[in-house]
């Protein structure tokens, strides 16, 4: 089970709009990574830009660069992952029922919490009237749209098939974490296809998600997969700052993953959310494109050679735990 990345369109706290992703590291001590937002003119219709909130304005636009991206080939189906959604919508609409004492409470907020919202819309946007669903399963809801899509592909269902990841930041729902890290959102799409194309950057041979894991799962992983750890030219931990999460990747990085490959972080450039993975799939296909990682995302330094592997490796709070083995194409 395997797809192409045809193309990627990805919207975030670096300019990676602009399909730059030489990453620059934030100011130090950042508490909050807001998203960088490109001009919205030139990929939303006009009209619809003066009504839509800015979650919507984030999935469609980095829908409609994917889609630029990829030479305006046009999707056959739809796949969103989000563990929040749109979250400061459903913030809007609770107040008002608070302050207007449940009386004349406007709809719109209301149907633009709904977090099926994002695919909805990038549908009607491109008149896509096909296969459509949304994924919300806390840190891994991005991976759950990617087996998804693959199983969308595998099937031979579709050809090419739209999947992403999106989550707004909301200081309400950042107040009540326990260990507050720094804080990131955006909005990552990819045109996964069945086969190759002059555009294609990478491909994606596994994804798997786990809950409470036993302790050997990514060997077990690696092995169904036929792909010893010994090959792995790098490994992308989503280490974030917090000791507690990031402890159960130096047990990692100490007993299991081979000193030659090299050790990917990317947290301090995208901030922590839901569907950070998704940051992480886009850095990482442009890292086997390009022949190498941005150096702020560097950790460890590898054996030098050409990138053929690359395993992600992400946890949500020690529950939640993912992984996707990208390729070279």
């Amino acid at each position: 089970m395997q797809a192409y990345l045809t193309s990627i369109g990805l919207i975030s706290p670096q300019r990676t709009f602009e399909n730059d992703f030489s990453c620059s590291l934030p100011t130090a001590n950042a508490a909050i990574l807001p998203a960088i937002e490109p001009g919205y003119k030139g990929l939303i219709n006009p009209v619809q830009l003066r009504r839509i909130s800015r979650i919507l304005k984030l999935g469609l636009g980095a829908a409609q660069l994917c889609i630029n991206n990829a030479g305006g080939l046009k999707p056959d189906a739809i796949v969103v992952g989000t563990g929040l959604a749109c979250v400061n919508d459903l913030e809007i609409f609770l107040k008002s029922i608070i302050e207007a004492g449940e009386q004349s409470l406007s709809p719109i907020p209301f149907i633009n919490s709904l977090h099926n919202t994002v695919a909805a819309q990038i549908a009607r946007t491109l008149k896509i009237q096909t296969y459509n669903n949304t994924h919300c399963h806390r840190g891994a809801s991005f991976e759950n749209a990617l087996l998804d899509a693959l199983m969308l592909l595998c099937e031979k269902q579709y050809r090419h098939v739209l999947a992403g990841g999106i989550d707004e930041f909301s200081m309400h729902y950042y107040k009540l974490l326990e260990n507050p890290v720094t804080a990131g959102e955006g909005a990552g799409f990819f045109l996964l296809s069945d086969a190759p194309a002059a555009t294609t950057s990478a491909k994606i041979t596994a994804v798997a998600t786990f809950y409470r894991p036993e302790a050997d799962f990514i060997s077990q992983f690696l092995a169904e997969h036929h792909t010893p750890a010994h090959q792995l030219n790098a490994v992308v931990l989503g280490t974030n700052g917090n000791p507690h999460d990031d402890a159960v990747y130096k047990r990692l990085t100490d007993d299991f993953f081979p000193p030659a490959a090299q050790l990917i972080a990317y947290k301090h450039l995208c901030g922590e959310y839901h569907t950070a993975n998704a940051f992480a799939l886009a850095l990482t296909a442009r890292a086997l494109a390009a022949g190498a990682f941005p150096a702020p995302a560097v950790l460890r330094p590898g054996a030098s050679g050409t990138l053929q592997k690359v395993l992600l490796y992400n946890h949500y709070q020690n529950c939640n735990h993912t992984l996707v083995l990208v390729e070279r194409a």
